[in-house]
């Protein structure tokens, strides 16, 4: 298989046409047609049903995306290791997720790349799952993850404990007194989908199967215009929105018959490789 295989594979199952797929590729449909074809023979299985108008990803098409996609972004990293020689002497490939980038790992990347034109950082920002993926696939050097990996080879240290907070817009909260956890499914709730995290279970656990939320994102930064507009309230750990909450501009709402758990996040790495050298900002003029 090659790389433009792959790619047609990709485009393919995300556009669902070949038709589509030939116009915006700017090739022929019929190259399209022999690129999937001669994919399929080369894993041995059908990796799309296809109908009249629109294909589907089959069973081991659906396994198969995963894999194309990481045997990409393999060579995109191999090809990017390569030409970060010429002009850096040292590069780092850091995976977040979303809720923990601001807070911890921003701060980091300033400091690293201040005062100094020697260090190139490259960030990626997704679920932990997906970003524990990219480092057992060596294209991230570390990961700031809400959920820990135990596995041999990698090392996993808690980096920072924070507390969950309920908040809503400074002068809208309706339970100055505290709110109670049967009052709470009656709020116009704000849901950031914390995935796998005990954080993410825990607030799934507070509203009823298959509730329906004022508004669901799965990327916290992005409930923050929302909140800030009075649109509803939503838990998010409180380094996050630290600042607004000392501004004024959000307000934390009380828990009065139950307790929210810490976010812990943790920091995921190879144990050959020096984590303290991005920590610490050590690294070779």
């Amino acid at each position: 298989m090659n790389t433009e295989e792959l790619k047609t594979f990709i485009y393919l199952s995300k556009v669902k046409n070949f038709t589509l797929v030939a116009e915006q590729l700017f090739i022929a449909q019929s190259t399209v047609t022999n690129r999937i074809s001669e994919l399929e023979k080369e894993v041995g299985k059908k990796l799309f049903l296809r109908g009249s108008k629109t294909v589907k990803l089959t069973e081991a098409g659906e396994i198969f995306l995963r894999y194309a996609e990481r045997i990409l972004e393999l060579q995109s990293t191999s090809i990017e290791e390569m030409n970060v020689l010429s002009s850096h002497s040292r590069k780092f490939s850091i995976g977040a997720i979303n809720a923990c980038y601001e807070g911890y790992v921003k701060p980091l990347v300033d400091n690293c790349l201040k005062d100094n034109t020697v260090t190139s950082v490259k960030v990626m920002l997704g679920h932990s799952l997906d970003l524990i993926q990219h480092l057992q696939d060596n294209t991230l050097d570390m990961v700031f993850s809400a959920i820990p990996l135990k596995r041999t080879g990698f090392a996993c240290d808690v980096y920072d404990v924070d507390r969950m907070v309920l908040v809503c817009k400074k002068g809208l909260n309706e339970y100055p007194d505290g709110i109670t956890k049967a009052q709470l499914t009656k709020l116009p709730y704000l849901m950031c989908d914390f995935t796998l995290s005990d954080a993410g279970v825990f607030i799934r656990s507070l509203f009823p199967q298959n509730h329906i939320f004022r508004l669901e994102v799965d990327n916290s930064s992005k409930l923050l215009p929302y909140l800030e507009n009075g649109l509803g309230y939503t838990f998010l750990p409180y380094k996050v929105i630290k600042d607004k909450l000392e501004n004024g501009v959000l307000e934390e709402v009380a828990l009065q018959d139950f307790t929210a758990p810490n976010v812990t996040t943790y920091l995921i790495y190879r144990q050959s490789y020096d984590v303290t050298r991005f920590l610490e900002n050590r690294f070779e003029e």
